[in-house]
């Protein structure tokens, strides 16, 4: 079996960054919620565990707590912030409220005779963030860190493996945090490292075979980058069993449709069985009148499924539905105890009854960086997986309030220039993701000599590696400047143009 560490999620705000960082030490990684049953975990045999950070306080009744199992399996533990905080809590150490919350950059001193602080420097800055801390370290606990304000920002109990953190390592602000992490999976739970995204491919083709058998797949193939890799996956591990739907719902960017069908489509250079389905006036029809956000994206979740259905029952009996769904859009929808920020149309989209044996999801685990390079060992060609990202729900959650396919020509026409724009620019690169997206406002203006009452496009363009945070990419005043004088212009409709200044947090990628 391959080493692994299992990451627990307590729910806190940086839990998707932990994976992330272990896997960056070529270090497979999955996250579980904290209340994934031993018996699973026992099954899993990680070769370590993490427990996250979270926003709930361990001295309340109802917080978040492990099996008290998890200490005697043998296997190495590390906690973070409030699985810091479990830990010595179940284990008979003292919590309670800090004197003087900590958030933010700190000065930790820490014992680098600690096998988890090897190499770290005796005075480090980490990220804190808490109102309650440890007290007292439990019985049987090495105290190997501490700051002015906390006497226990880091303890251990090597015979029994357990290790934890009042702070962060995971977050760039911990300037040391990779050596730590590093520490704790090469040094504490001595995985060798040797994960790579080949392996990755190389397994989940092997998973998908076996759990698929001799059944029938049908793949929800959008043409954007996550279910474009999703496919060619599945193509590889099963072959003529898949047959990919993709489904023109009218919400896509310019020209899209056939650029997709283009590609995957029987003069493409994949062996796929390639379906298009249009059905622009079915999804018009079904958002008309809608405005609020997150009714959009469930309306269309639920529609993409019954086209599914449909279109399943047309070919035969099918067993599996796969979708590109990735990690962002898993930890956005609400993973174990985190809070929903909007629900994806793959993950909390989804109607109640959904017509298939069973939902594949592929990429569930990854990133958008990591699907990108699982893309490039599938062969996929760069100009593919390097194209920009766009949501499945497409238009519908790039135009605020109702739908019209007047305001969809609208969007796309200008979200062409800008796109087109960029990328004489040569700022195609270095935004990760860029667009233009319809407001709701409209307001007076003046073209020629007369009034205009039109609405107003905002520009969105991000620099991101994740996708988890982004900010907003520093496009030169010229380039806005052109792109506005251009949609103004051409785009019947649009008076005003704005560029989005908001990084994430606060706001997400997406405008809606």
């Amino acid at each position: 079996m391959r080493e692994n560490i299992l990451v627990l999620d307590f729910g806190g705000q940086y839990n998707q960054l932990i994976a992330r960082r272990v896997r960056e030490l070529n270090c497979y990684c999955e996250v579980h919620p904290y209340n994934m049953p031993v018996e699973e975990i026992k099954a899993m045999a990680p070769s370590g565990i993490i427990f996250t950070g979270g926003p709930s306080n361990v001295l309340d009744e109802d917080s978040p707590k492990c099996d008290m199992e998890l200490f005697e399996l043998g296997i190495p533990v590390l906690g973070i912030c409030y699985g810091a905080q479990l830990m010595n809590y179940m284990l008979g150490g003292k919590v309670a409220s800090a004197p003087t919350r900590e958030y933010g950059r700190t000065e930790v001193q820490v014992n680098n005779n600690s096998v988890l602080f090897e190499g770290v420097n005796e005075t480090t800055v980490c990220w804190m963030s808490h109102t309650v801390y440890i007290a007292e370290a439990a019985p049987g606990f090495e105290v190997t860190a501490k700051t002015d304000v906390c006497p226990v920002a880091g303890a251990q109990n090597t015979g029994r493996g357990l290790y934890c953190v009042q702070f962060h390592p995971e977050v760039v602000h911990t300037v040391e945090g990779t050596k730590i992490l590093s520490n704790f999976v090469r040094k504490v739970c001595k995985c060798k490292c040797t994960w790579k995204m080949d392996s990755f491919v190389e397994t989940s083709i092997k998973d998908i075979r076996e759990k698929v058998g001799s059944g029938r797949v049908l793949c929800a193939l959008s043409g954007g980058v996550d279910s474009s890799v999703a496919a060619v996956l599945l193509s590889k591990a099963v072959g003529k069993q898949l047959t990919c739907v993709f489904v023109d719902h009218g919400l896509l960017r310019k020209n899209e449709g056939d650029e997709v069908e283009a590609v995957f489509g029987p003069n493409g250079p994949y062996e796929l069985n390639f379906i298009r389905v249009n059905a622009q006036e079915r999804f018009l029809g079904k958002l008309a009148g809608v405005t609020e956000p997150e009714t959009k994206r469930k309306i269309i979740g639920e529609e993409f499924i019954r086209v599914f259905e449909e279109e399943a029952k047309k070919i035969g009996a099918v067993d599996f539905l796969v979708q590109g769904t990735i990690y962002p859009d898993v930890i956005e929808s609400g993973l174990g105890k985190s809070a929903v920020i909007k629900s994806h149309h793959n993950v909390g989209g989804l109607p109640d009854y959904v017509d298939f044996k069973e939902i594949i999801e592929p990429l569930r685990l990854l990133f958008k960086d990591e699907v990108r390079k699982a893309g490039l060992e599938l062969g996929i060609p760069e100009n593919l997986v390097f194209r920009q990202p766009f949501p499945g729900p497409g238009l519908a959650i790039r135009i605020v309030g109702e739908i019209t396919a007047e305001k969809v020509r609208i969007v796309q026409d200008a979200d062409a220039i800008f796109r087109q724009e960029m990328a004489l620019a040569g700022f195609d690169k270095y935004a990760n993701q860029y667009f233009a997206a319809l407001s709701n406002m409209r307001s007076v203006g003046c073209m020629g000599d007369e009034r205009t009452y039109d609405y107003a496009c905002i520009l969105r363009a991000v620099t991101t590696t994740d996708f988890m945070t982004a900010e907003a990419a520093e496009l030169p005043w010229s380039l806005i400047s052109r792109v506005t004088s251009r949609i103004v212009n051409e785009v019947k409709g649009i008076n005003r143009v704005m560029y989005d200044c908001t990084g994430k947090p606060p706001a997400t990628v997406e405008l809606e």
